[in-house]
């Protein structure tokens, strides 16, 4: 089985929660485990609303108010990149670039979305495009299947 698909969103509050449901849709027809689609779920909803607060500014040659979300379910794994077309995060030594995925205080109000998005999905890129156009956050998770899943892997 593979399942793919791809939305451009306005750097809009409102694209958030178009994402989640979409992907959580996709999910429960698929036959996905609800644990896991709910895991997948609120790890993109942090991508995405990093993507909408920090996407924006000195894109080269694109339009910073879009950012893309592709989902990729094959086989046994789904994988998910957030890309916008935002600054991106800084380099250091080496030009590598180095986000910041330190914990948050208990009571930061921001902070945490990268750090929970690594605790809730079994691998994370981190990182930015080739062309430094922006920041891209990528990540995977192992599938589980409910059973009698009409699109379960084989």
């Amino acid at each position: 089985m593979s399942i793919w698909w791809s939305l451009h969103l306005r750097r809009d509050a409102a694209s958030v929660p178009l994402a989640r449901r979409l992907l959580l849709g996709a999910m429960e027809t698929a036959g996905v485990d609800p644990d896991i689609s709910y895991d997948l779920s609120v790890a993109l909803t942090e991508a995405c609303a990093n993507a909408v607060e920090h996407g924006g500014g000195a894109a080269r040659g694109g339009s910073s108010e879009a950012y893309r979300v592709t989902a990729y379910l094959e086989g046994e794994k789904c994988r998910i990149e957030v890309a916008d077309a935002g600054p991106g995060f800084p380099a250091v030594a080496g030009g590598r670039p180095h986000p910041s995925v330190r914990p948050a205080p208990y009571d930061a109000e921001h902070g945490r979305g990268l750090c929970l998005i690594q605790e809730l999905v079994d691998h994370v890129d981190i990182g930015n495009k080739p062309d430094r156009s922006g920041a891209v956050v990528s990540f995977d998770k192992i599938l589980k299947w409910r059973k009698g899943a009409p699109l379960m892997a084989v």
